[in-house]
């Protein structure tokens, strides 16, 4: 796991000083080494976290004339069987990791088959000298980030939007349509960003750079659909036979995972997605396991160490758990550092101080992130298909029934119950609104009462992803909607900045290359049936689990904000966020953020919207505009 950065530019001049100064913004996520390739205007930066190949890893990697250069953020998990046939085919290495199989496939295939060719999460930049040629590619999913400015004298990337803002060439200019979009999802669409111009490149893709040509940005996979006739089911024909499948690849992407030259541990929740990787590591591992649990105090329901505990014990992991009392105003300003963005998911908090700890005993840690993404664990998946059924009773009992979910909304503090009504409340609308509805960080009456400004963009972008996969299965088309937003924007980027602040390496064997597209074959009522979720995956993990830690109820790794407002957080909320300079106010209306806080003191349950609210505010106070 690194960070990448570097530039082209197209009059040919040196670039080592400008990538130098990216490189060293990125030092966290590389501590042990760092290089820079410069070639014919061109520089191609890393910093290094050592984690295969301690001894002959370390940048600048290139094939074995140098010219061609190239650096790498992640792990290439089939880099042995690459490093195989590229010598069989004559390739010489120089070194035993995985970032030169990607200087050797450069030489032989074109950027789209080289990024094809790859399992792993990574992102990648080659300057190809022969063709005066800067690639840049990520991973299917997005696990890894990388970044991007290009006008028509200059490319610019980076592994974070920091070490693209650092090169002088780089306008810092907000996109005023960010605040609307982020007030909803709780993060920026992709390819944007807050700030114009800078993209972030989408997953499955390659960008190409040549002298005097317009960057090109080209696809090279994207998540399978199934058609909505069925077609690309699964071969296996039955539930047992699909769990036992599912079982085989799970145990194989755990396998691979588990290579490297450092310790290597697991996040453990007590969940069972986390539980699973766990039980599969301690079965493939010689020695016990390492886990890692982290635990608030209890009166807000938020600590989940006893199952995490019990997990342990079953598979006499080396277990540490870690608890906390953290300081909420401290983390937001650390938080906005490392996203370089607003980012409104509060499990960045926990995550955040799990990855802190848990990079004191080991370099890599395995987590249970996917699961739900690829098998329905959410409850708004089936909160969606229950929705769809209820568009089909007779409007005028849907109006009775929006009406009372209004009343029980203003009557109700409970965020959940508050949540329910909301989202029933929503059900007059087409699908992706009413399902947005249930996700939304900040309600679209709030956020309309919020901003001088409203913009739709990131609204009819959502709608534009839903679109695209009109013809597939209704659940087949929620988890594709989920996986290219939700997944993509929200959940990976929480983990990767997180872990990469402390430089810790997270690796996610349920988004394995081979895992995904068959979990996305399989008929929807292996996934979901009614309220009962993950079925497929919970068959075939059945016997590794006790029934308590394979039934309870799913529990996201969420922070006791609605207290926090109340207490900590207050005297930050009304210095900052509500206090007369706050860079917030030109872009809101006046006396909306005290009526949005005043309410919630008074007992209301806006949490949720106060934290998205706070980290715009911080970030906008760190910026120069």
């Amino acid at each position: 796991m690194c960070g990448i950065a570097g530039a082209l530019a197209t009059d040919g001049s040196d670039q080592r000083r400008r990538v130098e100064a990216q490189v060293a913004t990125l030092a966290h996520r590389g501590p042990d080494s760092s290089g820079v390739y410069v070639r014919s205007g061109a520089a191609v930066g890393q910093t290094r976290l050592a984690v295969i190949d301690l001894v002959t890893g370390d940048p600048p990697i290139t094939n074995e004339d140098g010219l061609i250069g190239v650096a790498l953020n992640g792990e290439i998990y089939n880099f042995a069987r690459l490093r195989s046939e590229l010598m069989a085919s004559g390739h010489t290495f120089a070194t035993e990791g995985d970032t030169e199989v990607i200087a050797h496939l450069a030489e032989d295939v074109d950027p789209c088959e080289l990024a094809g060719r790859l399992d792993g999460m990574f992102a990648f930049a080659i300057w190809d000298d022969r063709h005066e040629r800067l690639v840049l590619g990520r991973d299917r999913l997005g696990k890894k980030p990388l970044y991007y400015w290009a006008d028509e004298n200059r490319v610019v990337f980076g592994s974070e939007i920091k070490a693209v803002i650092c090169d002088p060439a780089v306008p810092r200019r907000l996109d005023p349509d960010a605040i609307p979009a982020y007030l909803t999802f709780g993060y920026v669409p992709t390819p944007r960003t807050f700030y114009e111009g800078v993209r972030s490149l989408p997953p499955g893709h390659v960008l190409v750079a040549e002298r005097g040509q317009p960057v090109r940005v080209l696809e090279y996979w994207r998540p399978p659909l199934r058609a909505a006739n069925g077609e690309r089911q699964a071969a296996a024909g039955s539930l047992d036979e699909a769990a036992a499948e599912l079982r085989r690849l799970l145990t194989a992407a755990v396998a691979k995972r588990l290579v490297a030259d450092v310790p290597v541990g697991a996040f453990l929740s007590g969940g069972v997605d986390s539980s699973a990787v766990v039980a599969l590591m301690a079965g493939l591992s010689d020695i016990p396991v390492r886990t890692f649990t982290i635990g608030f105090d209890d009166r807000d329901g938020y600590d989940e160490r006893p199952f995490a505990r019990q997990v342990a014990e079953r598979f006499g992991t080396e277990h540490t758990e870690f608890v906390v009392q953290p300081n909420a105003v401290e983390l937001v300003e650390r938080l906005v550092h490392h996203h370089d963005q607003p980012f409104g998911d509060a499990s960045a908090i926990p995550t955040f101080l799990l990855s802190e700890l848990t990079r004191r005993h080991v370099t890599v840690a395995l987590c249970g992130d996917g699961g739900d993404e690829l098998f329905a664990g959410y409850e708004r998946f089936s909160a969606a298909v229950a929705m769809r059924q209820l568009q089909r009773i007779p409007a005028p009992v849907r109006r009775w029934l929006r009406a009372g979910s209004d009343r029980v909304a203003h009557a109700q503090r409970a965020p959940l119950v508050r949540r329910v009504a909301r989202f029933v409340a929503s059900a007059e609308r087409p699908m992706p609104d009413y399902y947005r509805a249930w996700i939304s960080y900040v309600p679209d009456d709030v956020v309309a009462d919020l901003l001088v400004s409203p913009s739709s963009w990131g609204v009819e972008d959502y709608a534009r992803v839903w679109a695209g996969s009109a013809g597939a299965p209704f659940l087949d088309r929620l988890l594709d909607l989920n996986l290219r937003t939700y997944l993509l924007d929200d959940l990976l980027p929480k983990v990767d900045r997180t872990s990469m602040a402390h430089a810790l390496e997270v690796r996610s064997p349920f988004l394995d290359r081979d895992m995904v597209p068959f979990a996305l074959s399989l008929p929807s009522a292996m996934k979901l049936r009614g309220w009962s979720r993950k079925r497929v995956l919970k068959r075939a993990v059945g016997d590794l689990l006790s029934p308590e830690i394979l039934h309870r109820p799913k529990r996201g790794f969420g922070v006791p904000l609605d207290r926090w407002f109340r207490s900590d957080l207050r005297p930050f909320v009304e210095a900052r966020l509500l206090g007369p300079r706050a860079r917030l106010r030109p872009h809101v209306r006046d006396g909306s953020m005290e009526r949005l806080w005043q309410e919630h003191l008074q007992g209301g349950s806006n949490g949720l919207a106060l934290w998205t609210l706070l980290t715009l505010e911080v970030f906008l106070e760190t910026q120069d505009w």
